[in-house]
C-alpha cells in the first residue's frame, strides 16, 4: 500500500467495518464483535505502519494525500500527520481494540443489541482518525461534529440510569461549541478571501497575516470549542454526567480520546493560525488551567461514585496539558501531547478496571467496596498500577509528561506551576483514598453479603455429581456466595488489561520513541506562535506572570 493511502485506509476500514457490523441480523452479536475486535486491530495495524513510515526530521506533515471535494470554496479532502497527530492516531488504535475486548461480555439494556454498539464505535474510531489526520480546516470541522453522533448513541442507548439526560448534557455543550466554531471558520475563509484566494487549506490560513483584532474574536471562535471539548473548568460539567452514565467502553474512549481534541485543537489551530491572539489570551487561559487543576482535584476527593471521581480527575489532568500548551516553550509543549497519550493509557485502564469492579458488585458507590484485594489480588493489583499511573508515581508513563510539563512551564510562567504543583499533592490523595477503601480493609460491601445464622441453605452439589446436596448455613454460605461474585481476572480480562500495563510501564522507562516523534512537530508549532523553539518565551508576550 502507498504511504499517502494510510490515512484514507485508516478512516475507510472502520467506516466500512461499522457498516458491515450494522448490516448483521440483530441476533448475530458473536460475529459482531469479532468483525469490530479484527477491523479495529486492522487500523492499529495501519497505524503501526503509519508510524514506521513516518520520519521525524522530514516534512512537517507526511503520508499526505488530497482530492478536491467542494471546489467551489476550496474544500479538499485532505489528510497528513505531523509527530503530534500521529501519536494520537496510535492512542486511537491501541485503545479501540482493548475496548471492543473490554466490552465482550456486556449486554444491552431492553430493546437494545450489543452489535449495534459495536457498529457505533468503529463508526467513532472512523471519525476520530479524521479529525486528528485532517490537513483541511473545514473537514476538521466535519469530522469534529460527526463524533458527537455515535458518542451521543453509545452513552444514550447503552449508558446507566440517567443516559438520556447525560448523552443530551452531552450533546448540547458539544453541539453549541461546535457552532461557535462553524461562525470561526467561516470568518477564517473570509479572511483568506481578502487576502487573495480563499481556501481552507491549514498549510495556507499558517501563513496569512490577519489583522490582531480579527484574529482574537476568531482565536475565542475555535478555543470555546476546544475548551467545552477538553474540557476546561468552567465548561466542564457535561463530562462528570456522562463519563459516570457511559458506558465502560464509552467513559474510555470519551476521556482517553474524544476530549483530546480539544487540547489538540490548541496545538494544531489556536496557537499556528492566530499567534498573536494566543499570547494575548494565554494568562487567562493558564487561569483556567491552574483553576481545573485544584477545583477539579478537590471535587474528585469528594465523590461517592468510582465514575464520577475518575471523571474529575480527568478534568484536573486536562489543566495540565493546558499549561503545558500556553507555556510557550517546546519541552512544556512536548510534555503536554506526551501527557495527552498517557493520560488516556492511565485513566482508560483505571476506566476498565472500575468497570470490572462494578461489573462484580453492582453498584458504582466506593462505599459499597471494602477488602476486594483479600479475594481478588490480581484486580486489586491493576487498580493500584491504574491509580499510581494516574498520579503520575515515577516509573509510570504519566510521571514523564507532567514532569516535562512543570519543568518546561517554571522558566515562563513560575506562578502558574508553581500552584498546579498542588495538584500532584491532592492527586496522591483521592486516588490513594479511592483504593484505600475499595480494596483494604475487612472485606465488606456488595461483594460481601451478609450472614444469618438462623436460616440454612443448600449447597451446591459436589463437581463429580456423585453425591447429594449438603446444608450449610447462610453463614457458611455467605463466603461462598462472595467468592464466587468476588472473583479475581478471568483470561479474557488479563488481555484487556495486560497491553495497557504494559505501555504505562514501558513508557514510564523509556519514552523516548513517543518524544522523538512529537518534539520536531511542538518545536514547529512553538515557532509559529513567536517562541523560540529553543524554550523561551515569545519576545512580544504579555505573559510573565
Amino acid at each position: 500500500m502507498s504511504d499517502s493511502l494510510l490515512l484514507v485506509a485508516m478512516v475507510a476500514v472502520p467506516a466500512v467495518g461499522a457498516a458491515v457490523v450494522a448490516a448483521l441480523p440483530r441476533t448475530r452479536t458473536a460475529t459482531a464483535r469479532q468483525v469490530a475486535l479484527g477491523v479495529s486491530l486492522v487500523v492499529l495495524v495501519l497505524a503501526v505502519l503509519a508510524t514506521i513510515a513516518f520520519d521525524p526530521d522530514g516534512d512537517r506533515f507526511q503520508l499526505t494525500s488530497s482530492v478536491s471535494w467542494i471546489p467551489g470554496f476550496g474544500v479538499d479532502f485532505a489528510l497528513g500527520v505531523d509527530g503530534i497527530a500521529l501519536v494520537m492516531l496510535l492512542l486511537v488504535g491501541v485503545l479501540v481494540p482493548v475496548v471492543v475486548l473490554a466490552s465482550w461480555e456486556d449486554t444491552a439494556p431492553p430493546n437494545r443489541s450489543m452489535r449495534t454498539f459495536f457498529a457505533w464505535v468503529l463508526l467513532l474510531e472512523a471519525c476520530m482518525v479524521g479529525v486528528f489526520a485532517a490537513t483541511d480546516v473545514f473537514l476538521f470541522y466535519v469530522f469534529f461534529e460527526a463524533m458527537l453522533v455515535p458518542m451521543y448513541f453509545i452513552v444514550g442507548s447503552f449508558g446507566g440510569p440517567r443516559r438520556q439526560y447525560a448523552a443530551v448534557k452531552f450533546f448540547l455543550y458539544s453541539l453549541l461549541g461546535g457552532l461557535v466554531m462553524l461562525a470561526a471558520v467561516i470568518g477564517l475563509y473570509v479572511a483568506s478571501a481578502s487576502a487573495g484566494e480563499g481556501t481552507f487549506a491549514f498549510e495556507s490560513l499558517r501563513e496569512l497575516d490577519i489583522d490582531p483584532g480579527v484574529q482574537r474574536l476568531l482565536f475565542l471562535g475555535f478555543f470555546v470549542a476546544f475548551a467545552i471539548k477538553a474540557p476546561l473548568v468552567p465548561l466542564h460539567t457535561w463530562l462528570p454526567d456522562a463519563g459516570a452514565e457511559a458506558p465502560i467502553g464509552g467513559s474510555v474512549l470519551l476521556v482517553g480520546v474524544l476530549d483530546k481534541v480539544g487540547t489538540f485543537g490548541f496545538l494544531r489551530y489556536c496557537l499556528p493560525l492566530f499567534p498573536d491572539a494566543s499570547r494575548e489570551f494565554a494568562p487567562y487561559v493558564l487561569v483556567l488551567a491552574v483553576a481545573g487543576v485544584l477545583y477539579a482535584a478537590l471535587l474528585a476527593m469528594g465523590q461517592t461514585d468510582m465514575k464520577r471521581l475518575v471523571s474529575y480527575t480527568s478534568i484536573a489532568h486536562f489543566g495540565f496539558i493546558a499549561l503545558g500548551v500556553f507555556a510557550f516553550t517546546t519541552e512544556a509543549g512536548t510534555g503536554a501531547v506526551l501527557y495527552m497519550v498517557n493520560h488516556g493509557i492511565a485513566t482508560g485502564l483505571l476506566f476498565i478496571v472500575v468497570g470490572m469492579l462494578i461489573a462484580r458488585g453492582g453498584s458504582r458507590l466506593v462505599g459499597d467496596y471494602g477488602g476486594v484485594a483479600s479475594r481478588a489480588p490480581k484486580l486489586a493489583g491493576v487498580f493500584l498500577i491504574a491509580g499510581l499511573a494516574s498520579l503520575a508515581l515515577p516509573g509510570t508513563n504519566s510521571f514523564v509528561s507532567e514532569f516535562l510539563v512543570l519543568i518546561g512551564s517554571f522558566p515562563t510562567r513560575p506562578v502558574f506551576t508553581v500552584l498546579a504543583t498542588a495538584g500532584i499533592i491532592l492527586a496522591a490523595i483521592y486516588v490513594l483514598l479511592l483504593y484505600q477503601r475499595t480494596m483494604h480493609g475487612p472485606p465488606r460491601g456488595v461483594l460481601f453479603p451478609p450472614a444469618d445464622d438462623d436460616a440454612a441453605v443448600p449447597a451446591a452439589p459436589s463437581p463429580g455429581g456423585g453425591g447429594g446436596a449438603t446444608t450449610l448455613t447462610k453463614a457458611a454460605a455467605a463466603p461462598a456466595r462472595a467468592r464466587s461474585r468476588l472473583r479475581d481476572l478471568s483470561r479474557r480480562e488479563l488481555a484487556v488489561v495486560a497491553p495497557l500495563v504494559a505501555l504505562i510501564i514501558g513508557l514510564g522507562v523509556y519514552p523516548q520513541p513517543l518524544i522523538r516523534l512529537i518534539e520536531p512537530a511542538v518545536a514547529a508549532t512553538m515557532s509559529d506562535v513567536g517562541a523560540d523553539p529553543a524554550g523561551t518565551t515569545p519576545a512580544t508576550s504579555e505573559g510573565t506572570d
